[in-house]
């Protein structure tokens, strides 16, 4: 099993525990991880090749994704194998300019266990759930501006959007 997981998960302790339990990780890594974020951006990206590149069209926005991986040694968190750097370009429709971020994200998979299109592929399918559901809970539900916050009522509610969501 692979847990992909948002960068609020990018735990020692987080990975630690999916190792011990058998499954493997793919997490993203921004800056509320300083030491591992300037690791990442450290490594030699201009001599590793992009693997994939994505150039969309819809939803009022031109998209363009370069997506590179590297098996590494010795970073700062535990048992990693591999890094994922997501080159993302954005341009809403007529407008002149683009807006650009660079996502990176760590697996413990090595690769002879997880080639560089997987890990591609799985990233991807976890931005996909990240822009329907949480998108549809935090702006449709409003669910991080609730004040419920004793005993099973957020959980609850939670369940309650979920239900709504699938209906």
């Amino acid at each position: 099993m692979v847990v992909a997981a948002d960068a609020v998960h990018a735990q020692r302790d987080h990975a630690i525990y999916l190792r011990e339990r058998g499954a493997h990780y793919l997490l993203t890594i921004k800056n509320n991880q300083r030491g591992q974020a300037c690791q990442l951006h450290a490594l030699p990206w201009m001599e590793i090749p992009v693997i994939h590149r994505d150039d969309a069209r819809g939803h009022g926005r031109h998209e363009q994704r370069l997506v590179q991986v590297v098996t590494v040694e010795g970073l700062l968190f535990p048992h990693a194998a591999q890094v994922l750097r997501i080159q993302r370009r954005r341009r809403l429709y007529g407008a002149k300019k683009w807006s650009s971020e660079t996502v990176y994200a760590i697996t413990d998979l090595p690769a002879e266990e997880a080639n560089a299109a997987e890990i591609a592929s799985w990233a991807r399918g976890h931005w996909t759930v990240e822009n329907t559901v949480h998108w549809c809970r935090d702006v449709t539900f409003n669910e991080d501006k609730s004040l419920v916050r004793t005993h099973n009522a957020p959980a609850v509610l939670a369940a309650l959007r979920d239900l709504i969501r699938s209906a």
